[in-house]
């Protein structure tokens, strides 16, 4: 049985006819490598766009969240786990063409577009793409919610639509081969998408995970490489999906947002 190569992040899936990769998101379909979660969506809501969130991107404003299923990280604190971690067989969703989703997002008042959210959304890039497509021409704006963990390749082909990011940035090199992630992947994404649109990065704050002062003093100081007004979210962990760890002392965030007051001219708290 032949194999496709997956070209979307560091794994390299290699994947039989009939089959889906580790994202259960993307699969071989008459030997090509394919969206299968294509117009899959699970979740539809209008959101401030504080939530996603974006504190310098049109504050004030709402906007279309769209999620669909799967991802290519395998995070056990996961608060969006009965979407990310499912598959096609295990999760409700309804089919939206881009066409349709486009419209919907065209006729609620005032919304500033789309943010594409709760899974990982660039796994279905040819959807992202279809769909922006539709949307640009009316002035409406392209968000992001991502892990960062997608290849130059699949990066070439979104960043001409996407108008804002929030990517997130979990831990160290350790903390990444925990969560079956790629560090340097998400810091390359990083470095390329600041330049190109607004980006704002989240760290979600775990006890005894990512909450060392050294490896935050270190992140701030790396981003304030690439750029000094980059906006910095400090997120409260909370118990989820497989991780029973208590909650992130508050005290914690604060001590640790002064630290990257350091390097940064914007750091928020979020969850407190």
């Amino acid at each position: 049985m032949s194999e496709v190569l997956c070209p979307c992040c560091f794994h390299h899936c290699l994947i039989p006819e009939g089959k889906n990769g580790l994202c259960r998101a993307r699969g071989t379909r008459s030997s090509k490598n394919v969206c299968v979660n294509y117009g899959r969506i699970t979740s539809l809501a209008m959101d401030p766009i504080e939530k996603k969130p974006l504190k310098h991107f049109y504050p004030g404003s709402w906007i279309l969240s769209a999620g669909s299923y799967g991802c290519n990280l395998s995070c056990p604190f996961c608060q969006n786990s009965m979407i990310s971690m499912a598959d096609e067989y295990s999760v409700s969703y309804r089919v939206i063409s881009p066409k349709e989703l486009a419209e919907i997002a065209l006729r609620e008042e005032d919304n500033l577009g789309i943010a594409f959210t709760y899974n990982e959304p660039m796994i279905s890039w040819e959807y992202l793409i279809d769909t922006a497509e539709l949307l640009k021409p009316h002035g409406k704006k392209i968000v992001l919610v991502t892990n960062g963990c997608v290849s130059d390749d699949v990066l070439d082909l979104l960043l001409p639509y996407v108008d804002a990011m929030n990517i997130d940035l979990k831990g160290n090199a350790a903390f990444y081969q925990e969560l079956g992630g790629s560090y340097e992947m998400v810091k390359h994404t990083i470095e390329r998408a600041i330049p190109a649109c607004h980006t704002e990065i989240t760290s979600l704050i775990i006890p005894g995970k990512n909450d060392g002062e050294e490896w935050i003093d270190q992140e701030s100081s790396w981003l304030a490489g690439i750029d000094p007004d980059t906006v910095l979210h400090l997120s409260r962990y909370f118990p989820r999906y497989h991780y029973s760890i208590p909650p992130t002392p508050i005290e914690k965030i604060l001590s640790l947002q002064k630290i990257a007051r350091k390097h940064l001219s914007y750091v928020y708290t979020g969850n407190i």
